[in-house]
């Protein structure tokens, strides 16, 4: 995954917010960002996905299990995906698998892996998460419904899916038994799936993409207030700080007005409330647009001014305005509706409060976020809008994952330097499994695949915008080497049979 606005910030990060930024990307079929954060285009914000930033948005379907794991349940769901073949070096070329994560997929968007795939004839294809968007199992997604809504499953899911797509190449092409090339991509939530489907089916893989991966589950996840504090620079976080302390101070005298400049009324629990607050300050700086948040807030504080009403400025036009946030969707009772169009964010937040955790809480020092978003809040927000007995038991994901002791091979780790997602992320470098950290001012969430600022995703993932423009041009082309790579070794391994300009697969310069 997602800062994190709430249940779905995460997707392919073009993509995993507080909460994992990752949730509020889920809620309104808009392209995917990743953990928690809105999504840019969801809602009537000004972010949204012109149909230009997609390669295609024609859908198509497959059949899928319901349950990988029972061999007495033969239920299935319809699950969606999409194909772009424009680029494919037909029929031996490389097959890109990049993963929607915990969001509506709404197409194959043209980021910078198009231009990937276009360098290596590469077909992509792209399939849903199951339960988000379109590919819901059930009517009513109640507790006992989302039982199948895990990383598990979904790992499950890719590989059936990728088995199905090649035997579909197959046919299109009049071929038996072949197998293309397979690479897997993905950012945020996704991006640790990707990792995490090298990890159990190397066989299905030459390798993968894990741009921003969370592969580490964390229970009290206080690194990423503390990213924040540190992308933020001395000046903006004092002034971030000063501005919970009087947004505390107001709640504490049972003051009410506040919330109404937030346009936040509606919010009963002084929790949901500081959870808003929370993320919308977390998406600047997750999504490469540090100075929108923090120039009004430093010039208010050197003025004397109102702070809050200056931030509550920004949350209004920027968070809920043009990124397009919805308050609705922090309120406890609005995650309590079970109705598909309507759960998004119920998604998110039931994978987050049954598997994978990044409870945000605030750090006991120097925090930036109000000490009132600790354990029990998150706690208790897991068994009110889901019952007794859903529970993230951490140390069980990452005992079958690994976490950022992850044993696989193959796998590239990207993240960019201002992400607090980073620390739920593989950070350090080992044998065949290179992790590099874009270092910019403006480097964000999921900035390797995106460019700069994150949200909107750019066309072709631009990187012109960041600042420099070097540090992530540096980073594409180590990324670009390895896939080249281990394309190469899966071909001298039989995969494919097409010979592409020596030994190598990529077809142009970098």
């Amino acid at each position: 995954m997602g800062s994190g606005a709430r249940a779905a910030r995460a997707t392919a990060c073009l993509a995993v917010a507080p909460l994992l930024l990752l949730l509020l990307l889920l809620a309104r079929g808009a392209e995917g960002v990743g953990l928690w954060l809105p999504p840019p285009g969801a809602g009537s914000g000004q972010l949204g996905a012109a149909p230009n930033r997609y390669l295609t948005r024609e859908e198509h379907w497959m059949s899928q299990t319901l349950d990988h794991f029972s061999p007495t349940d033969h239920r299935q769901f319809k699950l969606r995906y999409y194909e772009f073949l424009d680029y494919h070096r037909a029929p031996n070329g490389p097959v890109f698998l990049y993963i929607c994560g915990e969001a509506s997929c709404s197409g194959i968007s043209n980021n910078y892996l198009a231009v990937i795939a276009k360098k290596f004839g590469a077909a992509l294809v792209s399939p849903e998460h199951r339960y988000y968007g379109k590919s819901s199992p059930f009517d009513s997604l109640t507790t006992e419904n989302l039982r199948f809504l895990s990383s598990k499953q979904a790992l499950f899911d890719l590989a059936v899916f990728r088995q199905y797509y090649q035997e579909k190449l197959n046919a299109k092409y009049n071929r038996t038994g072949a197998d293309n090339p397979w690479f897997v991509f993905g950012g945020s939530y996704a991006g640790a799936l990707s990792a995490w489907f090298r990890l159990k089916f190397p066989h299905l893989t030459c390798g993968s993409l894990a741009s921003s991966g969370v592969v580490l589950a964390v229970y009290n996840f206080t690194d990423f207030d503390k990213q924040i504090g540190e992308s933020a620079g001395p000046e903006c976080k004092a002034a971030l700080q000063e501005t919970t302390r009087l947004v505390d101070g107001q709640l504490q005298a049972g003051s009410n007005s506040v919330k109404q400049q937030f346009g936040a009324a509606t919010l009963g629990n002084d929790g949901d409330f500081l959870y808003l607050l929370a993320d919308a300050a977390a998406i600047a700086f997750q999504y490469g647009n540090p100075d929108v948040l923090c120039s009004p807030l430093v010039e208010a504080k050197k003025n004397g001014t109102d702070l809050v009403e200056a931030f509550a400025h920004y949350v209004n036009k920027y968070y809920i305005g043009t990124f397009g946030a919805s308050v609705a969707s922090y309120d406890q009772q609005y995650l309590k509706n079970t109705t598909p169009a309507e759960s998004s964010y119920r998604l998110w937040w039931y994978q987050v409060c049954s598997e994978v955790s990044f409870f945000q809480v605030a750090p006991k020092n120097d925090s930036i976020r109000s000490a009132k978003l600790d354990t029990r809040y998150h706690l208790d927000l897991c068994r009110n809008v889901f019952g007794e007995g859903v529970y993230p038991d951490v140390s069980m994901t990452n005992l079958y994952y690994g976490g950022t002791g992850i044993a696989g091979s193959k796998i590239v780790f990207a993240n960019g330097s201002q992400d607090p997602w980073r620390h739920a992320s593989k950070q350090k470098s080992s044998k065949e499994m290179p992790s590099y950290l874009i270092e910019c001012s403006n480097c964000g969430h999921c900035s390797d695949l995106s460019g700069c600022p994150q949200a909107p995703s750019n066309i072709e993932g631009d990187s012109s915008k960041c600042s420099p423009p070097e540090a992530l041009n540096k980073v594409r082309k180590q990324i670009v080497d390895h896939i080249d790579l281990w394309l190469s070794e899966c071909q001298e391994q039989g995969h494919g049979s097409e010979t592409s300009q020596g030994s190598r697969w990529s077809i142009s310069t970098y």
